[in-house]
């Protein structure tokens, strides 16, 4: 993808969070072409761009400058640099935070920048499998099978290890534990300041521990405020920074003229499973026990990696949630361009009752052909119909199936 959009694109950004890749997958695309390489979290790259903008991008080309982010001034500067000389693949950034969202970046590369984003370690891509459910669902709708091996123990180590190279490296719980802790305070300290000016750190790191906590419900500013001792303002600006460092995602509300008024509020889930599991300090054998999230935490879990899928899918699709004014909820809608819909309900029960396909069915009722499939994604071990269009089918299909 990034070599295709290099051939034909004159500058390539790389977008993800923090320790996700994005330098190694560079070198890997970079490794045989002379490229010039600057790191801005190098003290001496970013003094000399912020010097000297206009020099530093002129130095050659092709030209890869890690963490653009850092130093916002340069784009327009390359800017300048492209439109003199629009030869494709001059410029492959990367980037650890949303570039446009930054204070004072310029809005100077429209139409002349193709973004890649890049996520943490899909479960396929750590298991060297297709993540291929989305094609999937989406051509063979109620005829995809799947059966499975993976256990709940099994799940419940997947969602406490996530997906980031580094903790995915580190066998020892332990281990992994102080550097995901590391990890989320070194976002704070760091790159939450390039988007805001954030008074009170101690409040958005309480911030992240309660986000942890509520994993894939919906999410209201003014229901925070309380709890942290800030104004609603404050903590919208704090949810908008950890979403756009790459921390957390919030899935917007899904709606279509189906009869009830729903809810737009967004739902929100962790990036990396693993970072929400630490925040609640939760190892994979207390997940299991019944006073733990286990349900929320997979929730969430399946959520990212769909979203992890839809980067990549042939199937161009946007992810929602569902509730209505009756409390009929959809776990996840997947919707395509021709605005067809597979909607998904995230059970933790290794068993399925006709009651779990409750929303499911009202979407059915109500979308009809549009409907392509209505899933219960569950911690069992095979495909069970549950009527026209319904099917259970194990949550390792997501990783396992085959597109």
């Amino acid at each position: 993808m990034i070599s295709a959009a290099l051939a034909d694109t004159r500058v390539v950004l790389i977008n993800g969070a923090r320790q996700s890749g994005k330098s190694t997958l560079v070198r890997v695309v970079a490794g045989n072409r002379s490229a010039e390489r600057r790191d801005l979290d190098r003290e001496q790259d970013r003094a000399a761009a912020q010097a000297d903008p206009t020099g530093f991008v002129s130095f050659g080309d092709p030209m890869v400058i890690d963490e653009i982010q850092r130093v916002p001034e340069l784009l327009l500067a390359i800017k300048v640099a492209v439109d003199e000389d629009p030869r494709p693949g001059r410029f492959l950034l990367t980037g650890s935070s949303r570039l446009f969202g930054l204070r004072g970046a310029p809005d100077a590369l429209p139409g002349r920048m193709e973004t890649v984003e890049l996520w943490p370690f899909s479960q396929g891509e750590i298991d060297g499998t297709s993540d291929g459910f989305i094609d999937a669902v989406f051509t063979r709708g109620p005829q995809l099978r799947h059966e499975s091996t993976v256990s709940r123990a099994d799940y419940a180590a997947r969602i406490v290890r996530g997906g980031l190279p580094e903790a995915v490296s580190r066998a020892d719980v332990r281990r992994r534990g102080r550097f995901l802790d590391g990890y989320v305070q070194g976002l704070i300290d760091r790159d939450a300041q390039e988007f805001a000016r954030i008074e009170r750190a101690p409040q958005l790191r309480a911030l992240v521990r309660l986000l942890a906590a509520r994993s894939a419900t919906l999410i209201a500013a003014g229901a925070l405020e309380s709890e942290l001792g800030l104004s609603r303002a404050t903590v919208v600006r704090y949810l908008q920074v950890l979403e756009e460092i790459f921390l957390i995602k919030r899935i917007p509300g899904w709606s279509r003229n189906l009869g009830s008024r729903v809810t737009h509020a967004p739902k929100l889930v962790f990036v990396d499973s693993g970072i929400a599991a630490q925040q609640l300090a939760v190892d994979p054998h207390q997940l299991l026990r019944p006073d733990q999230p286990f349900g929320p935490l997979l929730e969430g879990f399946v959520i990212a990696e769909l979203a992890r899928q839809a980067t990549w899918s042939e199937q161009l699709v946007e992810l929602f949630h569902y509730r209505d004014q009756n409390k009929v909820e959809v776990d996840v809608i997947l919707e395509n361009r021709q605005r067809q819909v597979v909607a998904i309900e995230v059970k933790a029960s290794s068993t399925v009752r006709h009651d779990d396909f409750r929303g499911l069915r009202r979407i059915a009722d109500r979308l009809g052909d549009d409907l392509i499939a209505g899933i219960v994604l569950y911690t069992g071990t095979g495909t069970l119909p549950f009527g026209d269009k319904m099917r259970a089918i194990p949550v390792s299909a997501l990783w396992q199936a085959q597109a």
